[in-house]
């Protein structure tokens, strides 16, 4: 088992937690720390036991963006007009971002406290967000002098141009009740407890459909953002024919007529 230095990772049968494990900094994210997501990503989707992944942070807090302590302590700018090193390191974050948002398995976010700059676009590059009472959103980078540069088209594609515009140029940082309003996440609970019961209720409702349907069905949905709609289409009557040719498929159908359970929801 990989051992992390930012992050702990657990498996529970189908469901693999994905904590984030800087709870003396609201877990907040060093370019270590991104590049460990993107391998922990990359594990995920090469796991066919995996099912479903669960992002939370320690501490009650979910992600409060960069770490600005080891953003300020930046090397010198290159001489000779070299291209500068730190441009990569930042664009990896986005890279990791693409790795969560494309994934396979179904994934939820459960959102706590913090979960501005990083955080935010981790949110909403996920299926499904539970959201506790606490939970706060922006993009506050601004305030002092910088971007959240990687996060901004999943925030776009999740909550529309408008409202993030509206978040860009005014930096404020939204509650648990407006992040819900939006559409950042669907589910807001006011207890530690609801937040549980919710999150069993989703994996229970997520661990009854057929992987490959699911996959298949995220990847057209996210599809619908970058490709023409016939294109879409054309794709979807393919796959649909390769899903209805495999076995799950007459499977699925013969349980459903004799009301009874599919091979793949586990009693």
């Amino acid at each position: 088992m990989v051992a992390y230095t930012s992050l702990d990772v657990s498996h529970r049968g189908p469901v693999t937690r994905l904590t984030l494990n800087r709870p003396g900094r609201r877990n907040a994210l060093t370019h270590a720390m991104m590049l460990e997501l993107e391998q922990v990503f990359a594990a995920v989707r090469n796991n066919p036991d995996c099912r479903v992944l669960v992002l939370r942070g320690a501490g009650g807090h979910f992600c409060a963006g960069g770490d600005l302590d080891a953003m300020a302590d930046m090397p010198p700018r290159p001489d000779n007009d070299a291209n500068d090193p730190l441009v990569p390191a930042y664009r990896q974050f986005g890279d990791a971002l693409l790795a969560l948002n494309t994934l396979p398995q179904a994934t939820i976010s459960i959102v706590e406290g913090s979960a501005v700059g990083g955080g935010f676009g981790m949110a909403c590059c996920s299926d499904v967000v539970i959201l506790h009472a606490s939970a706060r959103f922006g993009v506050p980078e601004p305030k002092v002098g910088f971007i959240p540069s990687q996060i901004i088209p999943f925030l776009v594609r999740r909550l529309g141009e408008g409202a993030v515009r509206d978040l860009a140029v005014t930096g404020r940082v939204i509650d648990a009740a407006e992040a819900c309003r939006l559409g950042v996440g669907r589910h807001l609970c006011a207890t530690a407890g609801e937040v549980d019961r919710t999150l069993d209720s989703v994996v229970e409702d997520i661990l009854r459909l057929e992987p490959q349907a699911l996959a298949t069905v995220k990847d057209l949905v996210l599809a619908c953002a970058t490709r023409d709609d016939r294109a879409v289409l054309d794709d979807a009557a393919e796959r649909l024919v390769g899903l209805l040719r495999r076995p799950h498929a007459s499977l699925g159908i013969k349980a459903f007529m004799a009301k009874t359970t599919p091979p793949w929801v586990k009693g």
